[in-house]
């Protein structure tokens, strides 16, 4: 679920003409910080960057940090709690994911109260562009943290960037997700399984259980449909919950 109500608090931002000359955004490149007006940053690099600030483990903290391992990159990112682990796993989910950064950046910008910063959770790099995202359970959203939004919202607009808050995920897609997720690294195919889930589907969608019992071996059927899945060589209704009775069917042009 996604943030709204950022234009009720844009008016305590300083949007003089000049703002994007007078906020600034830090990086760091190859060990170095780099410090630019925010209407330069279009000049970051996909490749090289590295987090604006670390985050450790440390024995009783509130929230759980750890490493989410991504297809789409071929390693691990950083993550700070398991919403921002889940956001990780719906990025490579998404299919056109090159890259994501976790604290990419510090951004300086002035509002009513004065100069403040704010450090976005991601910056994820696409084929079809780049996202800043920040993460947040909607419960514990803040005005001052509206307010550091609706700035790095104005920072995303100018640079021709997409910018998400994401505050919690609907049960049935975060529970197919995380099933999914479970068979989503490569997998070989030495009993030619795939040509009988292509027979399966022939004839239009079928339940997911009914492909799997067409299938031999059917446990194993099992496994390789969370993969085709994730992959999205074959397709299904991701708002409802994955069990047996989901109607799975073929992506266009995969029965060829």
């Amino acid at each position: 679920m996604l943030l709204d109500g950022l234009d009720r608090v844009r008016d305590q931002l300083d949007g003089r003409a000049d703002w994007s000359r007078r906020w600034a955004a830090a990086w760091r490149y190859a060990g170095s910080e780099v410090v630019c007006p925010v209407r330069d940053l279009g000049s970051m690099p996909a490749a090289g960057c590295e987090p604006i600030r670390r985050f450790g483990w440390r024995r009783g903290q509130r929230h759980r940090p750890g490493l989410q391992f991504l297809v789409s990159t071929g390693r691990h990112h950083g993550f700070e709690s398991l919403a921002e682990a889940r956001l990780l796993l719906a990025l490579d989910f998404a299919g056109d994911l090159m890259d994501v950064l976790a604290q990419p950046l510090r951004l300086r910008y002035v509002s009513g109260a004065g100069p403040r910063e704010h450090v976005p959770d991601f910056l994820a790099f696409t084929r079809a562009n780049r996202w800043l995202i920040d993460v947040r359970p909607a419960a514990r959203v803040g005005r001052d943290d509206l307010v550091a939004f609706a700035a790095t919202a104005e920072v995303a607009l100018t640079l021709g960037w997409r910018y998400e808050v994401v505050t919690g995920w609907r049960s049935p897609v975060a529970s197919t997700l995380d099933a999914l997720s479970a068979q989503r690294r490569p997998l070989t195919d030495p009993l030619g399984m795939v040509a009988q889930i292509r027979a399966a589907l022939a004839a239009g969608p079928r339940p997911f259980a009914m492909i799997a019992e067409a299938t031999s071996p059917a446990p194993v059927a099992r496994a390789l449909l969370l993969h085709l899945l994730w992959h999205r060589q074959l397709g299904m209704d991701r708002s409802r919950a994955l069990g047996d009775a989901t109607l799975v069917r073929a992506a266009e042009g995969w029965l060829r």
